[in-house]
């Protein structure tokens, strides 16, 4: 028998931030946990780090639609209103403002909690004010690592679905082996794959996955 074919379903799906539609591995379990219980943050304070790609804005946007937090960006200046409630500012590790953040860190408290993300720890932000800088030093922090395996199986599944496909059954195990670690690289694969399946007219298969891999360059388990 060959392989199995991909089914294209009628029903489409819409990219979700949503708690329920995030994955729980081993190498985010303890962030997930962290703002789970975000109540009994320290001073209302968290810094959720960890590298590019790895959901940190799809674990901080599912935080801040639970808790109905404001969302501040960039370069806001206007913190007006922002006051009792909780706040998340994603990348304030790449926010210009010392004094924004400053100000964002002495609002929080018990009823007004602040979640920042950024890629490395808050000790390591920059900054020229030295009442920030101690602030900075005392974050508490979670850290999401590199995807693992179980975590890539997971968004691999999740994104073909999202596209309503069902890809043949050794694609998914075959990409978890070779693709980039992060979320962002199993979502431009799986998008790859289907334009290529889409544009060509074939199934969604192992074969079609290679090719894909090898277009860019990926580097192949010799022995496969």
């Amino acid at each position: 028998m060959g392989p199995t074919k991909q089914q294209r379903l009628e029903l489409s799906r819409a990219f979700s931030h949503a708690r329920e539609d995030y994955i729980v591995s081993t190498s985010n379990a303890h962030a997930v946990a962290a703002l789970d219980g975000w109540r009994s943050w320290p001073g209302g304070l968290m810094a959720l780090i960890g590298p590019e790609g790895a959901g940190k804005s799809h674990l901080a946007l599912a935080w801040a639609e639970s808790v109905g937090a404001a969302i501040v960006e960039r370069g806001d200046r206007d913190l007006r209103g922002l006051g009792g409630r909780p706040i998340l500012l994603e990348d304030a590790d790449r926010t210009p403002g010392d004094e924004t953040l400053f100000h964002l860190i002495n609002m929080a408290g018990a009823d007004a909690n602040l979640l920042l993300t950024g890629r490395l720890a808050p000790r390591s932000w920059a900054t020229d004010l030295p009442d920030l800088r101690s602030r900075l030093n005392a974050l508490p922090t979670a850290r999401i690592e590199a995807p693992d395996d179980a975590l890539l199986d997971g968004v691999l599944r999740k994104f073909f679905r999202e596209r309503n496909i069902r890809p043949a059954d050794d694609v998914i195990p075959y990409l978890v082996r070779r693709i980039e670690r992060s979320i962002s690289a199993a979502k431009d694969v799986v998008c790859r794959i289907d334009e290529r399946a889409d544009a060509e007219r074939r199934d969604i298969t192992r074969a079609l996955a290679r090719e894909i891999l090898e277009d860019e360059g990926a580097t192949l388990d010799l022995f496969e």
